[in-house]
């Protein structure tokens, strides 16, 4: 199949996400990447090349687009720049999951340290971070081994482990967020790491996490994807300056 026409259009917008997880401190050093179906056999996805500086400073160039086998997708797509070792956990999302779009691997320390502490990512929170809130009370699994998810084995063991959720922590290691857009799968990840950010700061303050009660939990709204999406995106895009 032909690539879209807007090919260059996504690039930026991965790019422009990659830097969203840099400047919220999901993936503050060179290591994490964002992936976005294209077509049955190929996506684009952030790719190490040859002036590499980290996912803050993540250039259009730096998306380059790949075969779910990590070939090149089209001519000359991977001269200078190399797949990310962990292309398999995004290939194996894409495979064994129609409904998604777009994959975000990152590292947020808070996310590893809450998981390591024991706390889970549950919904503490109410109108503070409604769709974080919903996303928490579903449920955010666990995959329990620190491992580079290197090859589809280790990738069909993560995938199993996400089930059918959104999102899924990886034990000493990171999450892997899903979505239908590259903006939703950000945005998933930024709520998870809000609420292991706020797990941490109850726990070392001495209190005690509790959920929301059932009658809030009913109580909140669902503001729809104009506002919970698109604007939560023109947010961090703007913050980027």
């Amino acid at each position: 199949m032909s690539a879209p026409a807007d090919l260059a259009a996504l690039r930026q917008e991965i790019a422009d996400a990659c830097r969203v997880l840099a400047a919220r401190g999901l993936a503050e050093g060179y290591l994490g990447h964002i992936s976005l179906r294209i077509d049955e056999e190929r996506l684009l996805v952030r790719c190490r090349g040859p002036e590499e500086r980290g996912l803050a400073y993540t250039t259009a160039d730096d998306i380059r687009l790949v075969t779910l086998e990590g070939a090149p997708g089209g001519e000359g797509e991977l001269d200078g720049w190399s797949p990310p070792n962990e292309l398999p956990l995004h290939t194996e999302v894409l495979r064994r999951r129609p409904e998604v779009a777009a994959v975000v691997h990152a590292h947020p320390p808070a996310v590893v340290a809450a998981d390591l502490a024991g706390l889970g990512i549950r919904p503490i929170v109410g109108a503070f971070d409604m769709p974080g809130t919903k996303l928490a009370a579903g449920g955010v699994p666990v995959y329990p081994r620190g491992v580079l998810v290197r090859d589809r084995r280790l990738a069909g063991e993560m995938v199993v482990a996400m089930g059918d959720r959104p999102v899924v922590v990886l034990r000493g290691h990171g999450l892997t967020s899903s979505g239908g857009s590259v903006a939703e799968a950000v945005l998933r990840a930024v709520s998870v790491d809000q609420i292991a950010r706020l797990s941490l700061t109850v726990a070392s303050a001495g209190g005690q996490l509790r959920d929301l009660p059932e009658e809030d939990m009913a109580e909140l709204p669902d503001l729809g994807g104009g506002f919970n999406l698109t604007t939560a995106w023109r947010h961090e895009l703007a913050r980027l300056g």
